[in-house]
């Protein structure tokens, strides 16, 4: 009997064990939470922190990358906006120039016009005082062959033809039914 009483019971623990159990689960629960534990939140928090001022960051980062890609859309309206009045501006340049050029090319034809009348208004002249001349010397040559006489003196015969060319370019000058 005495060895039945001696037998322990597995399922009920001896209460020395359960003392120095409890006992060491105590210290091992105040050193977890005196030393393991607050090491532990610190890297958590330190962890959070890291993981949301990146985000942070990276909100601010795309924030600024916002403001310069709109600061950029800006300066393309605006580089075109420019680059459209200056096309403008040299149309209206290249269309003033070309009024210039062709007015001048205008004034130019106008004075080579001018000076070709002139000039053969010149030549027509110079050419009706030499066939004058020429036809007054023919024509005393014929009349003198015709009547047989000789008209050299020189007076009479400027007179002659002057009057003879008078009298032709008045017949030429009045209309056919007074002639």
């Amino acid at each position: 009997m005495f060895l039945a009483e001696s037998a322990h019971n597995p399922l009920i623990p001896i209460w020395q064990e359960i003392v120095i159990g409890s006992i060491g689960f105590a210290l091992l629960c105040f050193v977890l939470m005196k030393f393991v534990f607050p090491k532990m939140n610190q890297a958590y928090e330190a962890r959070v922190e890291a993981i949301e001022g990146g985000i942070k960051r990276a909100e601010v980062a795309q924030a600024e990358a916002n403001g310069l890609l709109e600061q950029y859309r800006q300066q393309l309206a605006e580089a075109r906006t420019e680059a459209a009045s200056i096309r403008d501006e040299a149309r209206a340049d290249a269309g003033s120039i070309k009024d210039d050029i062709l007015a001048a090319a205008q004034e130019e034809r106008d004075r080579i016009i001018t000076v070709g009348r002139e000039q053969l208004a010149a030549d027509r002249q110079s050419l009706l005082h030499e066939l004058r001349g020429e036809l007054g010397t023919l024509s005393v040559e014929l009349a003198s062959r015709i009547v047989g006489e000789s008209l050299a003196d020189e007076a009479r015969k400027k007179g002659t033809v002057d009057r003879f060319l008078t009298e032709l370019e008045n017949s030429d000058a009045t209309p056919a039914g007074r002639r």
